[in-house]
């Protein structure tokens, strides 16, 4: 696939000397390729705070799965710790 991407972006590059328009369109592509295209998702891995880059496999998705999910449960019990009251109202209306 970058490979493919890659390739593109020298067509576009070639032929646009004669059309200054390709210029830009090698450009955004260039631009989208690097920023979404290598890592498969953008800055969202470095704010993740580790865990490297995700490669689209299964085990790196997954594992980011488990962060996210030990994150929002970690939130979730704090949230009860500080918030007992609010809490209770909860559990009564069934939630």
């Amino acid at each position: 696939m970058g490979t493919l991407i890659i390739s593109a972006i020298v067509v576009l590059i070639i032929m646009g000397f004669k059309n200054s328009v390709l210029w830009l369109a090698a450009a955004g592509l260039l631009y989208v390729y690097y920023r979404y295209g290598r890592t498969g998702s953008g800055t969202a891995t470095s704010s993740s705070g580790g865990g490297g880059p995700a490669t689209g496999s299964a085990p790196a998705s997954y594992r980011a799965y488990r962060q996210r999910r030990d994150q929002q449960a970690r939130w979730e019990r704090r949230y009860r710790r500080e918030r007992p009251a609010q809490t209770r109202r909860q559990n009564r209306r069934g939630r």
